[in-house]
């Protein structure tokens, strides 16, 4: 059960309204956001709803069976709009374009980046300043003195910026240059990183790990909105299989499914999911025609030369050819 508190609610109100919850046995956990204050009720003992709902102090309540309460779209409706500021908006009925490299490399290569997108008009740009790769001898990233020029760069060019965090002692030092943070397949259930992540004012793109169950990226991003931050993005970025033809197993059916699930928005990660350059731009526009609000790339001026993932990145032309695709698919599956 989920109950949406008053805005303005007292003391007494709020009293009275603990004290009815655990008269019918139920454990209450209070949730703060920027947005509204919430309490999440668990318990099995079967009332009217209307007993509770009629309190004083009591804004809106839902039953939600499942164990993700807050994300669940079963209490709202209405699908999470991301505003990220200057006309930046993810949200269903739109389609979000995210593209950039892997990792972030030199100034240049930022700059570089910012005018293919600029040119293509995408508004967010993707770039791995802390990499966590499965060689210790191999790029790791530029670090906090990277995220600063990128941030520099991008700002002046109206650019959004979401870019991995990998430990809690991050999350505050990128605050300031950073517009999403992403959580990596990785660290989908490090919980003291969600937990972190949870008491930030910015929006936290979540990748499905990478052997994770639907059900567990929905649980790791009620982690984030129980401790506070309702602002959430959920990827599909492809899981490990028993198939070794390509990079990882782009599960499509988690879209529509995940949007069923859940209010939040759902971008689908191709360069991931499929990890073969020629096949990304098919991959992306069947992600589109799944569902997704958003698709986010690894594009680089000259893939052959990227410090990593260049096998799956797409080159400036490439990029532009399949932006434009995007768009006409997305139009198409507006008009359906």
């Amino acid at each position: 059960m989920i109950i949406q508190l008053e805005p303005n609610i007292d003391q007494q109100s709020t009293d009275s309204l603990l004290n009815s919850i655990e008269q019918i046995g139920y454990k209450s956990t209070p949730v703060n956001t920027h947005g509204a204050n919430y309490l999440v009720c668990v318990g099995s003992k079967d009332f009217d709803i209307r007993t509770i709902g009629n309190l004083p102090g009591v804004m809106d309540i839902h039953r939600v069976s499942d164990n993700y309460k807050l994300v669940s779209r079963k209490w709202k409706v209405n699908p999470t709009s991301i505003d990220l500021g200057d006309g930046v908006i993810i949200e269903e009925g739109r389609m979000a374009i995210m593209a950039g490299p892997c990792s972030i490399e030199s100034e240049e290569q930022i700059e570089s980046v910012v005018k293919h997108l600029v040119d293509n008009d995408v508004r967010i740009m993707r770039g791995g300043v802390y990499k966590p790769r499965s060689s210790p001898y191999s790029f790791r990233g530029l670090g906090m003195d990277g995220l600063k020029t990128f941030y520099k760069i991008c700002q002046a060019n109206g650019i959004k910026i979401i870019t991995e965090v990998m430990q809690v002692s991050q999350v505050e030092e990128m605050h300031d240059y950073i517009d999403i943070y992403q959580v990596g397949s990785r660290n989908s259930q490090n919980f003291n990183l969600l937990d972190a992540l949870g008491k930030v004012d910015k929006p936290v793109l979540i990748k499905r790990g990478l052997s994770g169950t639907i059900d567990e990226l929905l649980q790791s991003a009620e982690y984030v909105f129980s401790n506070g931050n309702e602002r959430l993005l959920l990827c599909e970025r492809g899981i490990r299989t028993y198939e070794k033809a390509y990079r990882n197993t782009l599960d499509l059916n988690a879209v529509p499914l995940l949007k069923n699930k859940s209010h939040l928005p759902v971008i689908v990660d191709p360069s991931h999911g499929i990890g073969v350059r020629k096949f990304v731009e098919p991959m992306a526009l069947a992600g589109v025609m799944s569902g997704a609000d958003g698709i986010i790339v690894e594009v680089h001026e000259t893939p052959e030369k990227a410090f990593s993932d260049g096998q799956q990145t797409l080159s400036f032309a490439e990029s532009a050819k399949m932006i434009e695709k995007i768009r006409k698919t997305f139009e198409l599956r507006q008009s359906l």
